[in-house]
């Protein structure tokens, strides 16, 4: 297993859709390994095939959620929400592509996701809480969607210049 390099906004494939992951081996399982150690290493509780340059449909998430008792490590394989719930709440987020700034965002407060484990098994599961915003974030990530999307246009304008300075000074 190994660390692999985050991106950080402004990378271009971070705004990338991804491709769906059509072969299940060890290529992928070894990936999948990788992204773990690599969202452990940072720490988070997420992340998404392209915050690593893998520009395939996969997440992985790990974290303790009271709500979830069963949401521990997590790898989904072309994830795909199926249901949403109307109802929606406010919970602060951060991206480890989008370091060291949290937000406010309004998502659905449950989620029925459809995805494939490593091992190609299909599986639905429903998820509420810290959880349910982790698979929403992660999955907005395959389609080039970042969390700071959902904020006012003043507000993303300053955190996509800020970053775009850091990258500038960088660079």
């Amino acid at each position: 297993m190994s660390i692999r390099p985050i991106l950080i906004l402004p990378d271009p494939r971070l705004r990338q859709v991804t491709e769906p992951v059509d072969t299940f081996d060890d290529e992928l399982k070894k990936t999948i390994e990788d992204m773990f150690e690599t969202m452990y290493d940072a720490p988070g509780i997420g992340l998404a095939g392209p915050q690593i340059g893998y520009m395939k449909r996969v997440v992985v998430i790990d974290l303790a959620d009271p709500e979830n008792p069963d949401s521990g490590k997590i790898a989904m394989i072309n994830p795909e929400i199926v249901e949403m719930s109307e109802e929606t709440a406010v919970s602060e987020e951060g991206c480890l592509s989008i370091p060291e700034l949290y937000y406010e965002v309004e998502r659905p407060t449950e989620v029925t996701v459809k995805f494939f484990t490593p091992e190609g098994k299909e599986v639905t599961r429903h998820a509420t809480g810290r959880l349910a915003v982790c698979m929403q974030h992660e999955i907005d990530h395959l389609d080039g969607v970042l969390y700071i999307d959902y904020l006012s246009r003043l507000k993303r304008d300053r955190v996509i210049k800020k970053f775009q300075k850091r990258a500038r000074q960088a660079g």
